[in-house]
């Protein structure tokens, strides 16, 4: 996996490498540079081979480093931050950073991974996650109380992420009850957070973070709703590692913001950004399915439904929301 890395930082900036050069710089033949190439092929990555010319990729790529973005957190962030990987491959950041925590790891270790092989979404959904092109991590974040008093943590770490995109040149962004982030009607990121610990004592938290940057279209069509990418919303070339920072920054303040306050201190921002409000939406639970009116949430984050007269309350946990065509 080193070499494999190795040999695609060498050719990420979209130059030709050939086979001797990259083997010398690495200390290995030609073959096990050309088995590597094929791997990365494997991973999805368009690579071209040309006689007498070597390697390099159809588009230019810029690989995540800890370094380049640990720099661009701002200083006072820094100091919550414990350590930040990048991986090249993981199956799930997430269920990564719950076997670290569970091993001992410090509130505000970072995970980031060029690819994920079974990154997930809510209920079980599978989230796709070509090599290279856009933002999956997770952030382990340790709290002195229980999971109870966690009740809306979602809906905050949502709002950074949309200060996140705000600052970094995305206007129109939207919030989905519970954990989507949108632009225009189209799904660009989301989040998904595991808890472990004991139930009325310290927990621990795994936020994960998945953030369209630039989708191939081919890899794009196997998502089963309208999405969009980062570069096209915003009509240019993004920095992933500045992004990265920008994120991380911006989810670590909500973090803390929302240990000092709750969700009352995000109410009025996410209602703000609230894709879904005044809207006819389709709700079903593993009991029910109805249509009505979605009018927002409470101070638990709870989704608040008009239907009848009536508004009801319901929490994330199995529940599948859609707008009404």
């Amino acid at each position: 996996m080193k070499f494999r890395r190795e040999i695609l930082q060498a050719l990420s900036g979209g130059s030709f490498r050939s086979g001797k050069e990259l083997g010398d710089s690495l200390g290995i033949s030609r073959s096990a540079v050309w088995k590597h190439v094929k791997a990365l092929r494997q991973l999805g990555l368009d690579v071209y081979a040309v006689r007498g010319k070597g390697y390099r990729l159809s588009l230019p790529l810029e690989l995540l480093d800890h370094q380049v973005i640990f720099s661009a957190i701002p200083v006072a962030t820094r100091s919550l931050v414990s350590a930040i990987e990048v991986q090249l491959e993981l199956e799930s950041t997430s269920e990564y950073l719950v076997r670290k925590a569970r091993g001992g790891a410090l509130s505000g270790h970072i995970c980031f991974a060029e690819r994920q092989t079974a990154g997930r979404g809510r209920r079980g959904r599978v989230w796709i996650s070509p090599l290279g092109g856009n933002l999956y991590f997770s952030i382990l974040w340790r709290f002195p109380e229980g999971p109870q008093s966690l009740g809306g943590l979602g809906l905050a770490v949502g709002v950074g992420i949309a200060r996140a995109l705000q600052k970094s040149g995305l206007g129109d962004v939207e919030l989905k009850w519970p954990n989507d982030i949108y632009w225009r009607g189209m799904k660009l990121g989301g989040v998904l957070l595991e808890m472990f610990g004991e139930s009325a004592g310290p927990c621990g938290v795994v936020i994960g973070i998945g953030v369209n940057v630039r989708m191939p279209g081919g890899v794009g069509t196997a998502i089963g709703q309208p999405w969009v990418d980062l570069e096209t919303a915003i009509g240019r070339a993004v920095s992933r590692n500045k992004l990265a920072a920008i994120v991380t920054h911006e989810v670590f303040s909500a973090v803390r913001e929302f240990q000092l306050g709750g969700l009352g201190r995000f109410l009025a921002e996410w209602r703000d950004l609230d894709a879904l409000a005044g809207k006819q939406v389709r709700l079903v639970t593993p009991s029910e399915s109805l249509v009505g009116t979605a009018v927002g949430v409470d101070a638990n984050g709870a989704l608040l439904l008009r239907k009848g007269g009536q508004v009801r309350r319901y929490y994330s946990g199995d529940v599948s929301l859609r707008l009404v065509s």
